[in-house]
């Protein structure tokens, strides 16, 4: 007489799933579904950073083994450095002159875009192209070619009877133009600000209309409170990108004329690359980080005095 085998129940069923699962929930499976970034970020982020922050405590070239100085680079940094200075200046009137105009403009066009109108998705790619090239190498040689003594715009005041000059070559103007050019290149900004417009009520524009409030008081009354969340974002990542900025200097006008356009990362660049300064270099660098986390830290702790957030009962409440 044959035995036949006896079905599973459906608790032992029960039991196998639970211990599939169990064994996919557990902390390992997901560690090694992100392990390819972790790898990447010890490797390639950590490591070097700290590497250099090793680097700022020596006297490293490459010329020559490396010799531990302690804070001797940062003492001749802040006490010995005129170029230092210098770029320290120029970034800042950078940052400063670059970061609000670039938040103004993509503003304003996010707003002129968010109109149900035809053919708007159009417009708004043909915005936002040129923020995908244009901090490359060969949109800066347009740029300089562009604003040079024999450019395109010196041609066009030609036309209108007025007499151009070399912006680039001009120490007064050649900082401005950079700054248009990254004024020029607001289309991320503006991506995000058109998404921030899209999640602002309309009824809350309505309403106020049937009390009376015209577009001017609607935009300083709804439009930047809701939007406020969005802006303190933009400007947060707008003056780390302007602190780090270096192609177009470097390319345009590589620091001149008469160290005008010599920003901060150039410096860094002429230190570590053309005088094979590492250790120098390294010390600036961290320098630079600790500038960007002051910023954005007085940003972060005076948000709470203009940053809305709505909450989840509909009303409103600062950060």
């Amino acid at each position: 007489m044959s035995r036949t085998a006896a079905a599973p129940t459906p608790q032992t069923g029960s039991k196998k799933r639970n211990r599939f699962l169990s064994r996919w929930e557990s902390p390992v499976a997901g560690y090694l579904f992100i392990s390819p970034w972790l790898i990447g970020f010890f490797l390639l982020t950590l490591y070097p950073m700290l590497l250099s922050l090793y680097y700022s405590f020596t006297d490293y070239t490459l010329m020559k083994d490396i010799k531990w100085v302690g804070f001797r680079n940062y003492h001749r940094i802040f006490t010995a450095d005129d170029k230092f200075v210098q770029s320290i200046k120029v970034t800042f009137l950078y940052v400063l002159g670059s970061v609000p105009l670039k938040l103004i403009a993509a503003l304003l066009v996010a707003i002129v875009l968010n109109k149900a109108v035809r053919g708007i998705s159009a417009y708004r790619v043909a915005i936002y192209f040129p923020s995908l090239v244009g901090g490359s190498i060969a949109v800066s040689m347009l740029w300089r070619n562009i604003f040079g003594v024999d450019g395109i715009f010196n041609g066009f005041l030609s036309l209108l009877g007025i007499e151009g000059t070399g912006w680039i070559s001009n120490p007064k103007t050649a900082l401005w133009t950079l700054i248009l050019l990254t004024v020029w290149q607001f289309g991320s900004s503006m991506v995000i600000f058109l998404a921030g417009l899209k999640q602002i009520p309309k009824d809350l524009y309505e309403a106020s209309g049937v009390d009376g409030a015209n577009r001017f008081v609607q935009f300083f009354k709804i439009t930047l409170p809701m939007l406020s969340p969005t802006i303190y974002f933009n400007l947060i990542m707008g003056i780390i990108n302007a602190f780090q900025m270096f192609t177009s200097a470097y390319v345009i006008t590589n620091g001149g004329p008469m160290n005008s356009t010599f920003v901060y990362a150039v410096y860094l660049y002429e230190r570590a690359f053309s005088r094979y300064q590492l250790g120098y270099a390294s010390s600036l660098a961290w320098i630079m980080l600790a500038i960007i986390v002051v910023f954005a830290g007085v940003i972060a702790m005076t948000s709470k005095y203009w940053v809305f957030y709505e909450t989840e009962s509909g009303r409103g409440k600062r950060k």
